[in-house]
């Protein structure tokens, strides 16, 4: 500021204060592109136009990146036809700025720190954006924007900021989408399996949904009793054993196979959950861990197991009646701090909604939730799980097989999710209709028990982008634990 005082003589105090910026550094940057294009390189990674201070920066950067990008040269004279040849910078034209900038350029190997240098004066008038908003905001106090709804849009415009150096949001060039669209494409032909998304552990659900996409929202569903959080809970414990983190250019690291995640479980504690992946793992009942009737040689095997998860990359929150608005904050929190690439909420109906109106009306809170759910997976790109309770209408059935309608009562369940998975066991069923022993009615029984012993159905009713069907599983109730079944091509020959 005094700096800026003592240009004009005199020590008074500025009537305004200029966003930081810094034009010798935007200046030498684009001269270093100008003289050699591989200085583009070194920045092209974090840096964008929008980040320049200057609007005729911003537009030299724009059109050399895109020539550089075609494989073409940029240099002064390429580059000004591109430019409005009338304008005028202090004396200059444009294109003799142009040569001016190539003239005075620095070194290449300087080139990233001027980058960084432009990256984070953007960063910072964001920031005072942000900053100003938030006080005229909380100044005018909008009758219809109470004080936590305030916190919690500058919360989510801070992660923004924080995650991808801009929170603008606003509309994003075609050609910036195609990009992302064939880096995604090359990142699932070089990841294990050829998936486009997190690997769920499961072959076959694997093949149908091309593993869990980022940004979507997944419902698990099902009656009690059917294994919706034994699914839930398996998939999340593949992913966080199979998670490979890779070090990015800016020093971040991300998932190259699994991933990190955060399991809301708002029903069971975190013991009862950590004693489920345990005996899933170490394949000794749960019930007889409970009632401590293990041999010793059990009780190796579950120290053992133990220390082997200890370094899982899974936290889980116990919070029972979360908010939609605490969760989002949660997964936010847990996204800058650790990383975070699925989240799991077991289950939906156990949440709250925020306003005042959700909490009159069910069906409206149960709206609020899902759409809230669907924002915060776009915001942080990445795939949630929900799990969901089924209406009753399903066991009024003879085919007890869930259908989409069953989720009707809960309002926008079916509307905003992206995949909707049920989880049907007819073994559990035919147990509770079992005839007295000895009738006719009790060998047909057997017979239909003991073909659907052990199995069980994963239906994808809903998926916006792939085919819908039946994905038969196996199930070891004992152990929790869902497995794929053996393919007819890997089974041993039968002889008859």
């Amino acid at each position: 500021m005094a700096e800026a005082a003592r240009k004009f003589g005199t020590t008074e105090k500025p009537l305004y204060r200029e966003p930081p910026n810094n034009i010798e550094a935007e200046q030498a940057l684009l001269g270093a592109i100008l003289v050699n294009n591989d200085a583009f390189y070194r920045v092209s990674d974090f840096l964008k136009a929008s980040h320049f201070y200057e609007p005729l920066h911003r537009k030299i950067f724009e059109v050399a990146s895109e020539l550089i990008r075609m494989g073409k040269m940029a240099n002064p004279v390429t580059i000004k036809t591109f430019l409005p040849a009338d304008d005028k910078v202090g004396d200059m034209t444009v294109s003799q700025y142009l040569a001016r900038l190539a003239a005075e350029a620095v070194t290449v190997i300087n080139a990233a720190d001027y980058g960084r240098a432009i990256y984070d004066l953007a960063t910072r008038r964001a920031l005072i954006t942000v900053g100003e908003d938030m006080v005229n905001i909380a100044y005018d106090a909008p009758v219809d924007m109470s004080p936590a709804e305030q916190i919690e849009d500058a919360e989510r415009r801070l992660f923004e900021l924080a995650e991808t150096g801009r929170y603008d949001g606003g509309f994003e060039s075609f050609t910036d989408a195609l990009k992302t669209a064939v880096d995604m494409a090359n990142a699932a032909y070089m990841r294990d399996g050829h998936l486009s998304g997190i690997s769920t552990g499961f072959r076959d659900l694997d093949r149908r949904m091309g593993g869990l996409q980022p940004s979507d929202l997944i419902i698990v569903a099902g009656r009690p009793g059917m294994g919706k959080s034994s699914l839930a809970t398996n998939i999340a414990f593949h992913i966080a054993n199979a998670y490979e983190p890779v070090q990015q250019a800016d020093g971040t690291f991300r998932a190259a196979n699994g991933g990190v995640v955060g399991l809301f479980s708002l029903e069971m504690s975190a013991e009862q959950l950590a004693t489920r992946i345990i005996s899933e793992q170490t394949e000794i009942p749960s019930s007889k861990i409970r009632r401590g009737e293990i041999t010793e040689a059990d009780f190796e095997k579950l120290v053992a197991c133990s220390q082997m998860m200890q370094k899982l990359p899974l936290y889980i929150d116990q919070t029972g009646g979360i908010s939609i608005a605490q969760l989002a904050a949660r997964a936010r929190r847990l996204k800058r701090q650790r990383g975070l690439d699925v989240i799991v909420i077991d289950y939906v109906q156990l949440m709250t909604g925020s306003s005042r109106r959700a909490g009159e009306n069910r069906v409206q809170e149960i709206t609020e939730i899902t759409t809230g759910l669907k924002a915060l997976a776009k915001e942080l790109n990445v795939p949630i799980i929900a799990l969901s309770q089924l209406s009753r209408q399903v066991e009024s059935r003879d085919d007890k097989r869930p259908q989409l309608s069953d989720l009707r009562e809960s309002g926008s369940i079916e509307q905003d999710a992206d995949v909707v998975l049920f989880v049907y066991r007819e073994e559990y069923y035919l147990k509770n209709r079992e005839p007295k022993p000895g009738t006719e009615e009790y060998i047909k029984w057997e017979a239909e028990m003991n073909e659907a012993r052990g199995k069980a159905e994963v239906i994808i009713a809903k998926q916006r982008h792939g085919p819908t069907g039946t994905v038969p599983m196996g199930f070891q109730g004992e152990f929790t634990r869902f497995f794929d079944l053996a393919e007819d091509t890997h089974l041993p020959e039968r002889f008859e």
